[in-house]
Order: structure tokens, then C-alpha cells, then sequence
């Protein structure tokens, strides 16, 4: 068990909703506009950055609170004889800021990945290898991270030195190459670490999908399309050298923000996004129960699902429930239906979920 005693106040349309008696399989069910997703919303605001949905913090504070919202949890590990206490909110007097707190001090987003590892799908999720090659690059980024908490920091630092060499380089004026070396060696230090993260990762995940069965599930080929130069050296030599080239562009040519996922279908080499929709949800379904069986192998571990179960015939519904049940996460499904949750009713956790309340029935 991961998470218990869940709390969300003033929480887009959950003004005081409590979640107690957690399970390994968590429902949440009722109508569509219920609430249910911004109950995962929520819970995924306890990993860095900004939660399932990427909203802004105005959108997630309720329209009838404070101005502000909370969140809250109990998080109990092996190695801890006592719950650890994680919480956020939104501070009406700083509406610009999540802040963080564990075990009642003060923290940082950063610093929740270093207690758990939280992974999602969402129906948003479905065109993922038709989308942008930056809405790949995010996906990496989170499965990633919870492998790694200090990806985080990586990503961070590097979003900050691009952005600084990109103001530099489309100024008038010349820069000074003395700033611009030290911009390029941040760069490339973390630019270097974020692109092994995203390696490393897609070859864990090859390395377990090929001993996972390869149905009822299509298995997904998987390749790192590197937007620059790897190796720290590397890319500091390619950021000097193309200074030039990068200044008539008014930006940045190369480097780890320009990574892309290849996915194909495995035994087909057909790209992922020219599959039909069914193929590219069931190869995105076994990503994501690939590195689910990596997370759990680290941290305590939360999978969130988001009408996932719904849009599944009954032999793949069953099989996703057989390899979640062996995951070692703490799972959380949302649906419209109980029906469709037959096969672990009786395992479960069900919440009702009604007009922004949650009640327990199961």
C-alpha cells in the first residue's frame, strides 16, 4: 500500500472530499463530470511538476473556496514505522506557487519524487505517437523521473540554460563568448544527463517487454531519436561550433530538447502513428505496464488510470487487471460503470464519486 487518508480541499470541484481505507486497486466511479479524474489530478500533484492534466494553478482552485486549495496523504513505506505526511497547497496571499510540505515542513516539488513514483494514462494520451515530438519528450520525461527523482533537477537546469543561450544568441548584439561558454557548459553537463535518463529508460523498458507475453497486448519496438550529441563533451564542442549557425536561427539547433520516442509496432515495423487507434493504445498500454513493473522495483509506486478499463474488449480488460495485480502498484481506475471492474470488485476500494463528494460504498 502506498497512499492512505487521501484529503483534497477546495480542489476544482471537491470542496472537502476524504479518501480513507486505500487498497492495492482504488475505483473511482460515476457519471462523466463527476470528478473523478480531478481526484487522479490531485494525487498526481505528488510527483514533480504539474500533475496529469498540466493545468495552471488557477484552474485547479475550487470556484467556491479561499483561493487557495490543498491536498493531502498518508504515505506508508516498508522502511518507515510511522506514515509519512505529504501535502500541498496553494496559498491564496501567493497564488503563483505550489508549495509543498512532508511531514509538516516546508519542501520542494523536486523533492516529493524522492518518496514515490507516480505514473498516468489518460484518454489525452491516446494520439500520443501522432502528437508532437515535445508531448513524447514530456512522456519520457515522466517515466523517467520516477525511476529517478533527480531528473527533475536535470530537466530544470537545462530548460533554464537554453533559455538563457537562446536570449543570448538572438540579441543584435554579438555575446560575449565568455558567457555564452559558461551557458554551454550547463547546458551540455545537464543536457548530457537528461539524454542518458531518456536512454536508459528506453532500454529498460525493451528489456522488459521481451519478457512480458506479447498478448493480448501489441508490443511496441521502441528507439531514441537523439536531437544532438550524447556525451557531455560532445555537445559542449557542437553548441561552440554551431554558435553561428544557431544565431541566424534565433535559437537552439540541437540538443536534448529536440529528442523524440520512435515507437513501431514490433514483428511489423509499421510507426506507431500510422497504426490504428486500437493498435496505439494497446502498444501504449504496454509501455506503461512495463515501467510500472520498473517503478516497483525503487520507490512506493501509484499508477493512475483514467477510463482505461472502459475501452477494452474482456480478454484485454482481464489481462490488464492479471499485470496490474502483480505490479506492486497502487493502482487508481476511473470508470462510469462498476461492471467493468468485475474481475477485482471484490480486492477493491470503490468510491462513488458524485458532484465533487466521494463516498465509500466498498
Amino acid at each position: 500500500m502506498a497512499l492512505d487518508q487521501i484529503t483534497l480541499s477546495d480542489f476544482r470541484n471537491h470542496a472537502d472530499t476524504r479518501l480513507v481505507g486505500t487498497r492495492g486497486f482504488n475505483l473511482l466511479v460515476g457519471e462523466n463530470g463527476a470528478g473523478k479524474t480531478n481526484i487522479l489530478e490531485a494525487l498526481s500533484l505528488f510527483a514533480p511538476g504539474r500533475g496529469l492534466r498540466r493545468a495552471s494553478l488557477a484552474e485547479m482552485i475550487g470556484g467556491g473556496g479561499s483561493g487557495g486549495m490543498a491536498i493531502g496523504a498518508s504515505l506508508h513505506t516498508e522502511n518507515q514505522d510511522e506514515p509519512v505526511r505529504l501535502g500541498s497547497h496553494i496559498d491564496p496571499a501567493r497564488p503563483g506557487r505550489r508549495l509543498v510540505r512532508i511531514n509538516g515542513s516546508e519542501s520542494s516539488a523536486v523533492t516529493l519524487g524522492e518518496w514515490l513514483s507516480i505514473s498516468w494514462l489518460t484518454p489525452a494520451m491516446d494520439r500520443l505517437f501522432a502528437d508532437s515530438a515535445g508531448a513524447r519528450r514530456r512522456f519520457l520525461d515522466r517515466m523517467v523521473l520516477a525511476l529517478d527523482p533527480l531528473h527533475a533537477r536535470h530537466a530544470a537546469r537545462y530548460e533554464a540554460a537554453l533559455r538563457e543561450r537562446n536570449r543570448l544568441i538572438s540579441d543584435d548584439r554579438e555575446p560575449e563568448a565568455a558567457w555564452l561558454d559558461g551557458v554551454e557548459q550547463q547546458l551540455a553537463e545537464h543536457g548530457a544527463m537528461l539524454a542518458s535518463g531518456r536512454a536508459m529508460l528506453i532500454s529498460r523498458l525493451m528489456e522488459e517487454m521481451a519478457i512480458l507475453p506479447e498478448a493480448p497486448f501489441a508490443r511496441p519496438a521502441l528507439s531514441y531519436a537523439a536531437g544532438g550529441p550524447i556525451l557531455r563533451s560532445d555537445l559542449a564542442s557542437a553548441l561552440s561550433e554551431n554558435r553561428r549557425r544557431d544565431r541566424r536561427a534565433g535559437r537552439t539547433l540541437a540538443g536534448p530538447h529536440r529528442d523524440d520516442l520512435g515507437v513501431q509496432m514490433a514483428g511489423k515495423g509499421v510507426p506507431a502513428a500510422s497504426c490504428s487507434t486500437g493498435e496505439q493504445k494497446a502498444m501504449l498500454i504496454a509501455i506503461i505496464l512495463a515501467h510500472a513493473s520498473l517503478a516497483a522495483k525503487g520507490r512506493p509506486n501509484l499508477l493512475l488510470l483514467d477510463e482505461v478499463a472502459a475501452h477494452l474488449d474482456p480478454l484485454r480488460r482481464e489481462a490488464l487487471f492479471a499485470r496490474l495485480r502483480s505490479s506492486g502498484a497502487q493502482v487508481w481506475l476511473t470508470g462510469t460503470e462498476l461492471a467493468q471492474f468485475g474481475a477485482i470488485r471484490g480486492e477493491a476500494a470503490i468510491w462513488r464519486v458524485e458532484e465533487g463528494a466521494a463516498e465509500r460504498v466498498e
